[in-house]
Order: structure tokens, then C-alpha cells, then sequence
């Protein structure tokens, strides 16, 4: 296996920040890159001035500076085709091509994908008009219902509505002034599954699936999962009602048959295929799938892994994931994320941020830059989620506790977290 690796890394939050945090750890990597980048991960990767969507750029930086591996981590690159332009090149990547990245890209194709599949999950309406979504919700008497997107909203395209009311709003705001763009255009809805909510990430190579550490994500911007949806603000692993008995249930009902699913699509996946569960009474259902690690949910796993994280982006690559064992820490961690007050709405950036070391770091933790910038080794805030700060230890109480000791250090003008990170668990 070649070692003195030059690896790109797409994409400029707290999870890329996470995954190149991780193989700096590498015996293998070299050179490490970030397009775009941000404030902390310069400190760690040489960040270029690309965005994240320009897949001529990246492609062109990747061949004119002879990069050994590129890991494409957001969605929209990866759905819009950037794996495929690299790969055309001669370029090794992580990530799927852009035919298997629909299974983000598009809810109709994997709900449909599901139904086709026995593969569990809510059931579901898709509408591509306003006045037939409209005479739906008007009609039904069974709420809350779940009111999605079609297309990426940035994790932000999934509405819960309690009520008719709250439901004929959201579809106006969809479908009428296109509050989610084009993404809007098609939309589905679903009934509302009651549960426990699980993230599960796994690497596979299309044939081998191999989950990661189980996470719970909380999406909502306030406490008690009060407040707008958010890109997510924080998350916690392992999560102790994720059993190995569960886990064995949803190897044979989802997740395989998911890579089989693709595989007969002829789309197979190879990458990071996020599985978004409900645990109900009724077993265990999807709710939605990601194409790439979740964020935040990235930012505890990924500490948690014992085993080269290059070796196993080879590997993927090579179709040889059968040939690794992935060992994991046997520890939690947790993952509590500041961000900038008003987030997801209107919120102030460039305010200046103190506590951290001259590396965007603080002793004792992982911290994860999501929006911040560096100017004359001082950090500034640049993004609605601003920070991510993740601690590890041998119980999930004590390590949830940590993170909030780990907030006490860092400090910006209208800092905001929720602080009741982990607690509908423990």
C-alpha cells in the first residue's frame, strides 16, 4: 500500500474538519487539503480557495497537483456529480458517483427505492402540484404528518406538522414561495413515526457494509426539541438503546438489502451510506438516507475509531472491505455545538471568538471548526453552527458533562447551544 499520500478533502465544516482530523492520524497521508476549508481546519490541512460545488476547480487542483485520493464529504458535490468528473481523471475518491448519491438527492427515489424493496418505513404521499398536496392535508385527520422536500435543503427541508394549520403553512412555504428552492418542487408526505431516533453511518465498498458506532443526532435549535430544524446540534455515542440485537435485525431488514437495492438499480453505492432510524413499536423503520457522513454525527464517531481511516477509504475504493477489520474505542463521546444566536435564521458573523489555543483547539478536547475564519492567528465567527466541542470518556453522563465543562472556555457575543444535549437518552 502506497504511503505519502497528497489527500483532498471537499468541503469546509465541522465534519470535514472531523474526517481531517482523523487522517492527519494516518501513517499514510502526507499532505493534507481542504477546499474550501475554514479558520480551524487551516490549522491542521492547507486549505485552497475552491468552493465545494465547483467540480471543474477541484477536479483541475486535483490533476494539476498530482492528489492521491480526494474524499468528496457534502452533499450537493457528490449529487451533482463531482465523484464522477474526479474519477474520469484517474483520481481515487470516497464518496458515490453521482447515479448512487440520488439516494439523498432525491426522498421520491428512495421512499420509492424502499416500497420497491420491502425495505421498512413510514408510509407516504408524494405530490408534484400545490392543490393536490393542499386537498390532501385538508382532507386527512391522522397528525402530526412529516412534510419533506424533494431535493437538499441543507438538513433543513424536513417540516413536522402538529397540526392542519401548521401543515398547510409549510406546504405553502415549500411548494408557493420556494422557502427550499427547486428542492421544493416535489414533495412527500408521510406519517409521523414515534420512537427513538438513531443515526447509523457505514462504510461500504457496494458489497460489504460495515456501520459504524451508533449516534443520536438533535436537529431541533432549541431546548427540549423545541425551536426550527437545524443542520444539528449535537449528538452522542454510542446510543445505549441501539443493541446488538437491534443492530443484527437491521443488518438483515435494511441495511443490506439497501446495497443489494442499489446494486440491482444499477447504482451501486460505495462510500458513506447514513441510515436514519426510528426504533417504534412496530420494529424498526427508515426515515430518511444521507449520502455521506452526517454532521454532527461525524464528529463523535469518527473520534471513536481505532483503525486507519485511510486504510478503510482504500479499501472502499479497491471493493476490498471484507479484507479490514474496523475496530472502534471502547468509550462514548460527546459532541455539543455553538452556535451563532439566531441560527437558522438571521445571525451576525466576523465576531471575534476567545478561549481557544493557536491551534483552534482547546487541551483536553476535539474541537471542530464549522464557521469560523482565521485572520492574523486570531479566530472569528463565520457560520451559523460555529463550533463543535466533542470530549470522550467511559460513561455517557460523564462524558455529556465534560463537553458542557469543555463550553466554559470559549466564548463570541450572542454564543448560543442547547443544553439539554443527550438528556431524552440517558
Amino acid at each position: 500500500m502506497k504511503d505519502n499520500l497528497k489527500v483532498l478533502v471537499v468541503g469546509g465544516g465541522g465534519r470535514e474538519h472531523s474526517l481531517i482530523r482523523k487522517l492527519k492520524q494516518s501513517p499514510l497521508v502526507d499532505k493534507l487539503y481542504a477546499a474550501p476549508g475554514n479558520g480551524g481546519i487551516s490549522c491542521d490541512a492547507k486549505c485552497v480557495d475552491i468552493k465545494a460545488t465547483d467540480i471543474q476547480g477541484i477536479t483541475q487542483f486535483a490533476v494539476d497537483n498530482s492528489l492521491d485520493f480526494v474524499v468528496v464529504a457534502p452533499d450537493d458535490p457528490l449529487v451533482l456529480g463531482m465523484v464522477d468528473a474526479l474519477e474520469h481523471k484517474g483520481i481515487k475518491t470516497f464518496g458515490p458517483n453521482k447515479a448512487a448519491a440520488i439516494i439523498e438527492g432525491s426522498k421520491i427515489f428512495s421512499k420509492d427505492l424502499m416500497k420497491k424493496y420491502n425495505i421498512p418505513t413510514a408510509e407516504y404521499h408524494v405530490f408534484d402540484d400545490y392543490n393536490s398536496a393542499k386537498e390532501y392535508i385538508t382532507n386527512t385527520k391522522k397528525f402530526p404528518v412529516v412534510i419533506k422536500a424533494d431535493g437538499l435543503a441543507l438538513g433543513k427541508g424536513v417540516i413536522i406538522a402538529e397540526n392542519k394549520t401548521a401543515a398547510l403553512s409549510a406546504l405553502e412555504d415549500i411548494m408557493v414561495n420556494k422557502a427550499f428552492g427547486d428542492s421544493g418542487n416535489k414533495i412527500v408526505i408521510e406519517e409521523f413515526l414515534q420512537g427513538t431516533e438513531v443515526s447509523i453511518l457505514a462504510f461500504t465498498d457496494g458489497v460489504t457494509i460495515k456501520p459504524m458506532i451508533s449516534s443520536i443526532d438533535h436537529k431541533r435549535a432549541l431546548d427540549g426539541d423545541e425551536g426550527l430544524n437545524t443542520g444539528g446540534m449535537g449528538t452522542v455515542a454510542p446510543h445505549p438503546l441501539f443493541t446488538r440485537e437491534i443492530e443484527n435485525i437491521c443488518m438483515e431488514t435494511i441495511f443490506i438489502p439497501t446495497i443489494k437495492a442499489m446494486e440491482k438499480e444499477n447504482r451501486k453505492f460505495k462510500g458513506c451510506l447514513f441510515f436514519g432510524l426510528m426504533i417504534t413499536d412496530d420494529g424498526v423503520k427508515v426515515i430518511e438516507y444521507n449520502c455521506r457522513f452526517g454532521d454532527p454525527e461525524a464528529q463523535v464517531v469518527l473520534p471513536l475509531l481505532k483503525t486507519d481511516l485511510m486504510e478503510i477509504f482504500l479499501a472502499v475504493y479497491d471493493e476490498k472491505l471484507d479484507e479490514i477489520e474496523i475496530e472502534w474505542h471502547n468509550k462514548c463521546a460527546a459532541c455539543v455545538i455553538l452556535a451563532s444566536g439566531g441560527y437558522p435564521g438571521k445571525y451576525k458573523t466576523g465576531l471575534p471568538i476567545s478561549g481557544l489555543e493557536n491551534n483552534g483547539q482547546v487541551g483536553g478536547f476535539e474541537i471542530y471548526h464549522a464557521g469560523t475564519k482565521k485572520e492574523d492567528d486570531k479566530f472569528y465567527t463565520a457560520g451559523g453552527r460555529v463550533l463543535g466541542i466533542t470530549a470522550m470518556g467511559e460513561n455517557i453522563n460523564q462524558t455529556i458533562q465534560s463537553a458542557y465543562n469543555g463550553i466554559e472556555k470559549i466564548k463570541f457575543d450572542n454564543l448560543h447551544y442547547r443544553k439539554d444535549i443527550g438528556k431524552r437518552i440517558i
